[in-house]
């Protein structure tokens, strides 16, 4: 009985780190998630700004100075 109750707690105590050691991965990848979603939403931004640059219609633009 003394075995088993042995092993029981040794079982437990692998599982209690085994726990511990998963929720650390978690947390690391949700604040990896975190910067991750902050750089796209800025990239997204970027890009938005980027195309209106790009897309302006052409009455918006003076005419080249030769014409």
């Amino acid at each position: 009985m003394k075995e088993r109750i042995d092993e029981l707690e040794s079982q437990l105590a692998f599982q209690e780190s085994t726990i511990s050691d998963l929720n650390e991965v978690i947390t690391d990848q949700q604040s990896q998630i975190d910067v991750l979603r902050d750089q796209v939403a800025e990239l997204n931004m970027q890009l938005q700004n980027l195309a209106e640059t790009v897309t302006r219609p052409e009455s918006d633009e003076p005419p080249p100075p030769h014409y």
